[in-house]
């Protein structure tokens, strides 16, 4: 899926915000109808009167917003020296921009790293939940090989070197679901997971998805995209429980 969004990337025409769209909706759908539930079974504990998977759930969605703002600072402030020394060092400006191009895209091979540990410990917790986490992975994962391509090339990289960081992000999720092979994880510990994953999966449908699908088409047709994705999963669970 991840090979598929990076080759529409390249020959995408003006429907890609109806795929994001539905991508952001499977996301909702598999947070708010299952992982959350799940994460509340498995670490029903609580902490000054909240349950500790509600927790992990508002840690998962603050720690990805902290490293995107981080992330968009340093940025902001490349582009700000690259503007400052644009003419006097044109070659130092486009230098620059690859390498911010290649480390957005590295992240984004990292987090797909994180997206197959998700599928390996979420099949530990149960083939339901493990089928349902795949299904959102595999969704956002088309986002990701779309991402993954689109930036490396408009920051200036070759498609030689777009294409291999796309291979690269295609693999990650294997090697991560891999991972989980090698050790069990407790229940509670893989409902506080599980909790954790649920904001992390939020933050990505509702800041970067859904904001990336509205944004050159705030149509009708891409809400009900989203909706579609969010009864889609609903079925999905429904018919798996």
């Amino acid at each position: 899926m991840t090979l598929v969004g990076g080759f529409v990337a390249q020959r995408t025409g003006d429907r890609r915000h109806l795929v994001l769209g539905f991508a952001a909706g499977l996301m909702l759908g598999v947070v708010a109808f299952d992982l959350l539930p799940e994460a509340l079974r498995q670490a029903p504990g609580e902490v000054h009167g909240v349950p500790q998977a509600l927790l992990m759930f508002a840690a998962g969605f603050l720690t990805i917003h902290v490293v995107e703002r981080a992330v968009a600072i340093h940025r902001g402030h490349e582009g700000e020296y690259a503007e400052h020394t644009h003419g006097h060092h044109g070659h130092s400006h486009r230098v620059g921009h690859e390498g911010v191009g290649l480390t957005a895209a590295l992240a984004l091979v990292g987090h797909s790293v994180m997206d197959g540990f998700a599928i390996g410990a979420a099949f530990q917790a149960g083939t339901t939940v493990g089928t349902v986490v795949a299904i959102a992975v595999v969704a956002h994962d088309f986002a990701d090989g779309f991402n993954t391509y689109t930036i490396t090339r408009l920051y200036g990289n070759n498609r030689r070197r777009a294409v291999t960081l796309l291979a690269a992000d295609a693999l990650a999720p294997v090697s991560g679901a891999a991972i989980t092979l090698a050790f069990t994880i407790s229940e509670h510990l893989l409902g506080l997971y599980l909790g954790f994953f649920s904001g992390f999966l939020l933050y990505l449908a509702t800041s970067d998805i859904l904001p990336e699908a509205h944004s050159p088409h705030p149509s009708r047709s891409t809400l009900l995209c989203t909706l579609a994705g969010v009864g889609f999963m609903w079925l999905v669970i429904g018919f798996a429980t």
